[in-house]
């Protein structure tokens, strides 16, 4: 997958893309049904299939100083678009000159005259331009008038109500991982790099990953059953392992983070990027009397967690 953030100077082999529009939040059922029509369209174009997104997310640009919301970084967002089989990825500054595009400016200077695109596929709901002032209707509009094609496909609902990037922060809110994953279509991972932590878990005995989840919607925090992709160094592969998210309590005030314990796992993950992915949440984040009932807590989580992945 080739990723591009500018729209200028694109070679012709660039140019002509079929893509999907949107902020791609979680990359959930309701996103891929779009990014499906949009590859359908670029088959039909013989077109490269590619998606256009911003970042930062617009509504970090407009509201700077919200919690976080968002379900992955741009990485994993990437690394989710790319196994769809997304060939261009048209990731793209939202700042105050994009803002600042009127709907007709936005078609036209970077739809048609910067990407010269063949075909664009939007959710039902899709508004865009300055004060979100264009509809599906005036996009419509606009691609007849400068030569794309526009496709615009309705909300998917699922068992539980439509589809959503909302629900799915609700569901892990809840602490409920496997509702986030049935509308997701893939476990909602957390990815990013290892970084140094305080090593407390190594002296406990449960040498932990650590990542940050800085900008992310927090998942309810406690004890989760995980499978650990390591994406990159000597250690690449597929794991399974208990994880913490959260503020460690007994241990004074901190920012949350992401702990991870590979099981049957030796070697130095620091500085290389790991994708955790939630199965099920076992516990609720909690203080401890001690050590050691912390640590036997701890192994108890352990051993639920082996066997809940056994049977995955």
């Amino acid at each position: 997958m080739k990723t591009f953030t500018s729209w200028t100077g694109l070679t012709p082999n660039d140019r002509g893309a079929a893509v999907a529009i949107g902020n791609f939040d979680g990359v959930h059922l309701g996103h891929q049904r779009v990014i499906e029509i949009a590859r359908a369209a670029a088959q039909a174009n013989s077109a490269p299939l590619g998606i256009l997104t911003f970042e930062p997310h617009p509504r970090e640009f407009f509201a700077p100083d919200a919690p976080p919301f968002r379900l992955m970084n741009a990485e994993a967002k990437a690394n989710r678009l790319a196994k769809l089989g997304v060939q261009h990825l048209f990731q793209f500054p939202f700042d105050a000159v994009m803002a600042s595009l009127t709907p007709e400016d936005f078609a036209r200077e970077v739809l048609s005259d910067g990407l010269g695109l063949s075909h664009v596929v939007i959710g039902a709901d899709f508004c865009f331009g300055k004060g979100r002032k264009g509809s599906v209707a005036d996009l419509q509009r606009f691609g007849a008038e400068m030569g794309f094609g526009v496709t615009a496909v309705e909300l998917l609902a699922g068992e539980t109500g439509a589809v959503s990037s909302t629900a799915i922060r609700n569901a892990l809110t809840e602490g409920l991982p496997r509702d986030a994953a049935a509308m997701l279509g893939h476990w909602h991972r957390i990815e990013g790099a290892v970084v140094h932590g305080e090593k407390r878990g190594r002296e406990l005995g449960f040498p932990t990953a650590n990542m940050s989840i800085a900008g992310l919607h927090p998942p309810k925090f406690g004890v989760y059953a995980v499978k650990v992709d390591v994406l990159t160094g000597p250690h690449t592969g597929t794991y399974s392992g208990a994880a913490s998210i959260g503020v460690r309590p007994m241990f004074g005030q901190n920012l949350p983070n992401c702990e991870t314990f590979l099981f049957d796992f030796s070697g130095d993950l620091y500085d290389q990027h790991l994708s955790v992915a939630l199965v099920d949440f076992l516990r609720p984040e909690m203080a401890f009397d001690g050590l050691d009932p912390l640590i036997a807590q701890m192994t108890r989580d352990c051993d639920r967690a082996r066997k809940i992945l056994s049977a995955l």
